[in-house]
């Protein structure tokens, strides 16, 4: 079956709880892991997680069978989150099928968050009209959108947001809903609400536990990087380091500006202009006045192939980061500076 994008900001849709085989794919990584993250949370025992690579699976396909058959050592129940680039995972689900078909037992649960797939793509297709299995795809989304889903966060947590203030949380999140998510709940046991409980909070409030202002977050790193600035970018580093900001954080807001310029660019085409764009189509391409700048100045470092080489590049760093939290933040450096010397050559 198929779900949408929609499907997933209102909750988790209907038929999930049928499926046992879950497909999300499409240019939003972060939409597509916080739809995982939903379906997990709506498991009636979620158990153990055991998380698979995708390029592990592409070298063994048997392994994601055998792992999703394999009981818990202590006997609990588990599922399985795989982080596929591509149609990677496309033979091991494959091979799951045809096993289960052929009587090989029950197995947990398989989410497979697929960066550069698409709902056309081999794996979909292997899954989309099964009753047993759900594919959904994610787009970048807009202001309006995550500042929604914000507000539907908070409702959840019992926090009415006054003002402009659930925009804010998103521009701050970088339209990534799940960093969105860890400051609306950051921002309610502040605030000392809960849905028994409900508390409005201020744009004071929200001051109080983030960033003191825009430039003590991510985007000015995100900016010398792809701007192939390495003069700045030791700076940066540094900064990095002396506000303790979140190396897995920062690489999202990175790999979503990736994304964003893909996006431009493929609108835009092999002719046009950056400066032809009209209001409203910068607004759906999610470019704010303060930051046409920068973008500019990115678009004209990173063409179309050196994009298509850039984000799988994020999407290896991203898994190695979640592998390796104790050198996450020399691993993040290393990267940030070759990537940046890369965008210095126009």
């Amino acid at each position: 079956m198929k779900a949408t994008q929609k499907d997933f900001a209102r909750g988790v849709p209907r038929g999930a709880s049928e499926a046992n085989i879950f497909f999300f794919c499409g240019p939003d990584e972060a939409g597509a892991s916080a739809a995982a993250a939903k379906i997990v949370e709506a498991l009636p025992d979620a158990g153990e997680r055991v998380d698979i690579a995708g390029a592990d699976l592409r070298r063994d396909p048997a392994m994601l069978g055998d792992e999703a058959r394999t009981e818990s050592l202590f006997g609990d129940k588990r599922h399985l989150l795989v982080r596929a680039n591509g149609d990677e995972a496309h033979d091991a689900v494959k091979a799951l099928i045809e096993t289960s078909e052929a009587g090989a037992g029950d197995a947990a649960p398989v989410l497979i968050v697929a960066t550069s797939a698409t709902d056309k793509s081999r794996t979909a297709k292997l899954l989309e009209k099964r009753p047993d299995a759900l594919v959904a795809m994610f787009y970048p989304p807009d202001l309006m959108s995550v500042a929604v889903s914000v507000r539907a966060m908070a409702d959840a947590a019992g926090l009415r947001l006054g003002g402009d203030l659930a925009e804010r949380i998103a521009r701050a999140a970088g339209l990534d809903v799940r960093l969105a998510q860890s400051e609306v709940t950051k921002l309610a046991l502040y605030c000392d609400a809960d849905p028994q409980s409900p508390k409005t909070a201020s744009t004071d409030d929200y001051a109080e536990i983030g960033a003191a202002t825009e430039e003590d977050g991510f985007q000015p790193v995100v900016n010398a990087v792809l701007g192939g600035d390495v003069n700045k970018l030791s700076g940066e580093i540094r900064r990095i380091k002396e506000l303790g900001l979140n190396p897995v954080g920062l690489l999202l807001a990175l790999e979503r500006r990736a994304s964003q310029l893909a996006q431009i660019t493929a609108k835009l085409g092999p002719r046009g202009s950056f400066d032809n764009l009209s209001k409203g189509e910068k607004a759906q391409l999610g470019i704010f006045w303060k930051e046409e700048r920068d973008i500019r100045n990115q678009l004209g470092r990173w063409h179309r192939r050196k994009l298509d080489r850039l984000i799988p590049r994020l999407v290896a760093l991203h898994r190695s980061l979640l592998s390796n939290s104790q050198s996450a933040e020399l691993l993040l450096s290393q990267n940030l500076t070759e990537i940046a010397r890369f965008a210095m050559k126009r």
